[in-house]
């Protein structure tokens, strides 16, 4: 994608630049960056055919901040993956909050939602396909930071501007699949270029006991896919919320460990979710305090064991798995490739716990 010059052959007979040259143009300031101290530019990379925050049309709302940028192009990344279907991305500080597929994209974002209510305030917004009215009348009395879309319905356009001035429309045109590049990260010092990661998975290989049943594997995909955009160490759980359509039903993000990330973070998010579900207001008074406690634990068990829950490195112990199980979960999607890999998979056996194996690591700094 970009310039490279004074090519040579590494040891390892791959290309390497003596140079790196790159080359971006057109700066647009930013109000700020980060933060309200720190100055900022935005260049574009002439050379970028994808959609991108570079290209995309801005069709209303104020101008777009560092952290708008950033957010926004991490929830179109995710948005690729699922090029192909009616997707929803709601992104906060790069994590999906919320991620949902359906059979409308208006069902999409309701159960995208629905999966962090709390978290989806503020927050950034790409959608798969063109906008219709009925998906824009749901963020009705919903503060949105910026909606990235294909397109959008007149109608629906009209609605938005309507509903608010400060929220960003953001056009960027039909949403492909990823395509291979090179990527960089800047430190002091130095460039650090690696490949961008468009790979998903090398197998998807059950290594358990018990199998995988056939209906849960489009579910582990999904929630594979998720997991390689989760902040590490990242811990997702994905649910069939309707027949062939998933969202996150629970998310852990960006611990420094991962058990962490399950118990504090993923498992809580998950029993939040059921406390709202249709089927646990019986156990509800009209004053929102609990009046069936055995059944909403009942019905939070149900919900776990029908979750796939999401890896996005190898378990070096296998408190994770021991954790999942106890919540209920029975079936587990992670890449494995550690030394102790037998010790998760011996408990999984030990504990009824279906788990697939990967081959590939999705780390996310």
């Amino acid at each position: 994608m970009h310039s490279f010059l004074y090519l040579r052959k590494t040891s390892k007979g791959n290309l390497m630049s003596e140079e790196l040259v790159l080359k971006f143009v057109n700066p647009k300031p930013m109000r700020y960056g980060e933060n309200s101290h720190q100055s900022a530019v935005f260049y574009r990379d002439p050379t970028c055919t994808e959609a991108s925050l570079a290209t995309a049309k801005q069709l209303w709302g104020k101008e777009l901040s560092y952290n708008n940028i950033v957010d926004a192009d991490a929830a179109l990344e995710m948005a690729r993956e699922f090029a192909d279907e009616n997707a929803v991305v709601i992104v906060k500080h790069m994590n999906p909050c919320g991620l949902a597929t359906g059979k409308t994209l208006r069902n999409a974002m309701e159960a995208a939602w629905e999966g962090d209510p709390v978290s989806a305030f503020g927050s950034v917004i790409a959608v798969t396909k063109k906008v219709d009215l009925k998906t824009a009348e749901f963020l009705k009395g919903k503060f949105v930071e910026i909606l990235l879309a294909p397109a959008f319905d007149k109608d629906a356009l009209e609605f938005l501007k309507n509903k608010s001035k400060d929220i960003r429309l953001l056009e960027v045109g039909k949403i492909k699949k990823a395509t291979r590049c090179k990527v960089y990260k800047h430190v002091i010092g130095g460039m650090l270029v690696q490949d961008r990661d468009v790979d998903v998975y090398e197998k998807f290989e059950c290594v358990t006991k018990k199998k995988f049943a056939k209906n849960k594997e489009a579910l582990a995909r999904f929630t594979w896919i998720v997991t390689k955009h989760t902040k590490s160490n990242a811990i997702v759980m994905g649910y069939e919320y309707a027949r062939g359509y998933f969202q996150v039903i629970g998310l852990g993000p960006g611990q420094p460990n991962r058990i962490d990330s399950n118990l504090r973070l993923c498992q809580p998010r998950v029993r939040d979710n059921v406390a709202r579900m249709k089927a646990a207001q019986k156990f509800f008074n009209e004053k929102g305090k609990c009046i069936d406690k055995a059944g909403l634990k009942a019905l939070e068990k149900k919900v776990f064991s029908e979750v796939v829950m999401g890896s996005d490195a190898f378990f070096p112990f296998p408190d994770n798995v021991e954790a999942a199980a106890k919540a209920g979960v029975q079936y587990i999607v992670q890449p494995g490739g550690s030394k102790k890999d037998n010790l998760s998979i011996e408990a999984c056996d030990k504990l009824g716990v279906a788990m697939v194996f990967t081959g590939m690591r999705h780390f996310r700094h």
